[in-house]
């Protein structure tokens, strides 16, 4: 096994998981909901009324980060991302993360982060479903063809 020591962001993911798991509380603490974005984004089809800001304006923030971030952080700190996947392939991704969502009734951030901290059975059989799958799709694409 190689270890591509360009891409390896252990700082990154010490600040980020707490940060995550931080916010994650404030936002159930502050609104009395899942930060799930898969929640947040299907909340808007079809807009309501007194709910379509929040879930604007968090989407819009999601968005805007990486974007900031460029701006604050030096340039050597920053890596681009390296996808090794057609086009195609990220597109069929996507769409399989999106129907996997609707059927896990949550994505990884509202299962993961959310649910398990709340020490919900279905999203620790939902994570436990979905990290298996991943662990599984990436043995056999890089071991076994």
């Amino acid at each position: 096994m190689n270890v591509d020591w360009t891409h390896f962001t252990p700082y990154g993911s010490l600040i980020g998981g707490p940060l995550l798991g931080i916010a994650s509380a404030i936002f159930i603490l502050l609104n009395g909901r899942i930060l799930g974005i898969s929640g947040i984004l299907g909340g808007l089809l079809p807009p309501k009324v007194c709910d379509t800001t929040w879930r604007l304006a968090f989407l819009l923030g999601l968005f805007a980060a990486p974007t900031v971030f460029h701006a604050l952080v030096p340039a050597d700190f920053l890596t681009a991302p390296r996808i090794e996947a057609a086009e195609l392939t990220v597109i069929a991704a996507g769409l399989l993360v999106g129907i996997g969502t609707r059927y896990a009734s949550g994505c990884t951030s509202g299962h993961g982060v959310c649910g398990l901290s709340r020490l919900s059975p279905r999203s620790l059989v939902a994570t436990a479903s979905f990290m298996g799958a991943g662990f599984a799709i990436v043995y056999v694409l890089r071991h076994l063809i």
